[in-house]
């Protein structure tokens, strides 16, 4: 790994927009599914994944067998992993509240969950059953009586069982073989199957990513995802395998992903660099994991902890890691990060599949501005005004005056319209 400066450092890596082609395939695709429904998503289904279907829906019999396919050891991983997600976002959950002045004045908000929120989940070898559960599991809590998913079937026109697995143990309503960019947009604009959705959330490929933000405005989605990232902020103290391994668990997602360390020694700089080289030797993924740490993996030395937290806020990473003496003693340093992991055996992999907390987290900077998917997600305010009779005589006057000066006429009628009649009743 390279050795360089802060300031050479380049955290913001350009998110894929597609090409032309691929642009204008996406909005075709859109725009047929919106037109001919369950005709268009079988023909794009037959050459694309290259499988007849007739009934999108995974079937009871299709569930059984996936359980029966999935080993016990993952299917209790799964199920603890389930109970972890649960116990974190049943924390964020919200509550209606009412406010009531000695006016009579009573202001409130009511909390109302989404009625329907759609899951893609990409298929292949890029099927991902902890995925299931992160996107599932939040949407539940808040009480989305109908969570569905869409997936492509693989070519005997069935769905990976993990992924079967884990949706039911999500509480996942139905699941539909469809993938693609046509799978976003019958979610979005609804077929003779599959009912359209409030918001769609969840990874794919860049048909799905280039859908997912055509559609929005339509329909909700959670963000425009960018390659994944990791930064480490260590000292003296940490060890050189575990920082090795843990830059390598998110270099191994993507060539464009990003591996950073941050540290104030170089001894542990050097060690590190040693160990990203031994330990790339005979990991499967080797190819991958190899050019992200060449264009996107950096070692920054800096003098002393204060400039580390200062390098780490401007990168605004998805995933810190925090290996120093004491990390929660430092942790009100950090001010940009979508997931925070402090001391040797919190390992980014921990939060990934099984801590509880949501691995669907802000990119590429964004975690600026944007907070990882919970269950706030997939709720809705309303705010509340019951406006008392005592208020509007002593503020009807204040409401006018701004209307007027905003040169809303309309807006200080029907307020003076009342006040008028106030008047008349004196």
């Amino acid at each position: 790994m390279r050795v360089i400066p802060a300031n050479q450092y380049q955290a913001k890596r350009s998110v894929d927009s597609g090409t032309k082609e691929q642009q204008d395939a996406v909005k075709a695709i859109l725009a047929d599914v919106k037109e001919r429904g369950d005709a268009a998503l079988r023909e794009y289904t037959e050459r694309f994944d290259r499988v007849a279907l007739q009934d999108f829906r995974v079937s009871e019999a299709e569930f059984a067998e996936a359980s029966a396919l999935v080993s016990p050891e993952v299917k209790q991983a799964l199920v603890e992993a389930a109970a972890n997600i649960r116990d974190f976002h049943e924390r964020q959950v919200r509550q209606s509240w009412f406010s009531t002045k000695e006016s009579g004045t009573i202001l409130g908000q009511i909390i109302r969950p989404l009625k329907r929120a759609g899951l893609y989940v990409p298929g292949g070898t890029a099927a991902y059953p902890s995925s299931v559960l992160m996107n599932a599991i939040p949407a539940k809590i808040a009480g989305v009586p109908e969570v569905v998913i869409t997936t492509p079937p693989g070519a005997d026109g069935k769905v990976n069982p993990a992924i079967l697995v884990a949706a039911q143990i999500a509480g996942v309503t139905d699941i539909y073989k469809v993938g693609g960019a046509q799978a976003i947009a019958a979610l979005t604009y609804g077929t003779e199957q599959i009912k359209a959705v409030d918001k769609i959330v969840g990874p794919g490929n860049i048909f799905v990513a280039l859908a997912k933000r055509e559609v929005f405005g339509l329909v909700s989605i959670d963000m425009v995802a960018g390659p994944s990232e990791i930064a480490v902020l260590a000292d003296d103290t940490a060890n050189p395998r575990y920082v090795a391994a843990d830059l390598l668990s998110q270099a191994e997602h993507d060539p464009m992903s990003a591996a950073v360390l941050v540290t104030t020694s170089s001894a542990l700089a050097d060690a590190v660099a040693l160990e990203v080289e031994r330990q790339l030797v005979d990991l499967p993924r080797k190819s991958i994991a190899e050019a992200s740490i060449q264009n996107h993996g950096a070692i920054i030395l800096v003098e002393n902890l204060d400039e580390g937290f200062a390098v780490i806020n401007a990168i605004a990473p998805e995933h810190l890691e925090i290996m120093i003496t004491d990390p929660f003693e430092h942790l009100g340093k950090v001010e940009n990060a979508g997931a925070i992991f402090l001391g040797p055996y919190s390992s980014e992999p921990v939060g990934d599949y099984f801590a509880g907390s949501n691995h669907v987290i802000p990119t590429n900077g964004t975690a600026r501005f944007s907070s990882p998917l919970s269950v706030d997600d997939f709720i809705k305010k309303s705010s509340v005004v019951s406006y008392s009779k005592q208020d509007l005589l002593a503020n009807g006057h204040k409401i006018v005056a701004l209307a007027e000066q905003e040169g809303l006429a309309a807006h200080g009628r029907a307020i003076s319209e009342r006040l008028r009649d106030f008047k008349r009743e004196e």
